[in-house]
């Protein structure tokens, strides 16, 4: 790329990000601390994940706040998490905790009335925790090769989808999800229509009872907390696109607007799998 498009691309994404000052008046940044969270278990690990956290800490320095970065299970203590206003989990996959007592921490941080922000492969992680899955909306289950596809915003008034495209046209990876949670609201759907035909008896499986759009982008006020999570984000390149970057943010403005004071007096559970209230 050469100066003068850096410099245009950089205009661009000023100008986005500038336009989306009027639904985050609420959103005092210079209070918000978030931690960003890269651990991945064995299996996959995806490697947009130092080109996510760049751009999380770029967005920091631009709408000042502050960005803790770690892949250590050991911050998640109630003593630690407490300081957050969100934590964002940037593409991680299977289990991202080494102990119980680290999950029952991040658990008590949600019932505690803390955020939450899921990015892409999020979907994959804590395969096996209930809990986990409910808060997030479901699991991983599959997904056809990376292609072009479209997106469709469901609801054009939700504060994370101002200035998006309401058909949103990229290259991604279409996620499907099992174990579905009823609970969280559908903000942003693919259109299984601009899958292409490589693979359409796995989608027809996959589709379950949907016919021609699924959930992609959803948010959740779920046992106290409250949630954002997008399953896309696949390539590396979308935390330099604008248009994505400001899906991303918008996304953290949301869940930072919802959260109030993060207080421990709320949180009930005594283990990870204790029965939600």
């Amino acid at each position: 790329m050469n100066r003068i498009s850096t410099v245009l691309m950089a205009g661009v994404l000023l100008a986005l990000l500038s336009a989306g000052s009027s639904w985050s008046q609420d959103v005092k940044w210079k209070k918000v601390r978030v931690l960003v969270y890269t651990r991945n278990g064995k299996g996959y690990v995806h490697d947009n994940i130092p080109n996510a956290v760049v751009c999380l800490q770029k967005l920091g320095r631009q709408h000042g706040f502050k960005v803790d970065v770690s892949d250590e299970p050991a911050v998640f203590s109630e003593s630690n998490l407490k300081q957050y206003t969100l934590l964002i989990f940037p593409s991680t996959n299977n289990d991202v905790f080494d102990t119980d007592g680290q999950r029952l921490a991040f658990r008590r941080y949600i019932e505690a009335g803390g955020g939450f922000v899921g990015i892409h492969s999020v979907m994959g992680t804590e395969r096996n925790w209930p809990w986990f899955k409910r808060m997030i909306g479901g699991t991983f289950a599959w997904h056809p090769p990376f292609q072009p596809i479209r997106i469709n915003i469901l609801d054009s008034s939700h504060p994370s989808v101002q200035g998006l495209p309401a058909v949103w046209e990229k290259e991604d990876e279409f996620y499907f999800t099992k174990d579905m949670s009823p609970g969280p609201t559908v903000i942003m759907a693919g259109d299984l229509t601009s899958l292409n035909q490589t693979d359409s008896a796995k989608v027809k499986t996959f589709q379950g009872s949907y016919t021609s759009l699924y959930p992609m982008v959803w948010h959740y006020n779920f046992d106290g907390g409250h949630t954002w999570c997008t399953t896309l984000g696949h390539a590396k390149s979308d935390y330099e696109n604008p248009t994505f970057v400001r899906h991303i943010f918008q996304g953290i403005g949301f869940v930072a607007s919802q959260v109030g004071r993060i207080d421990p007096r709320n949180a009930y559970a005594e283990t990870r799998d204790s029965p939600i209230r």
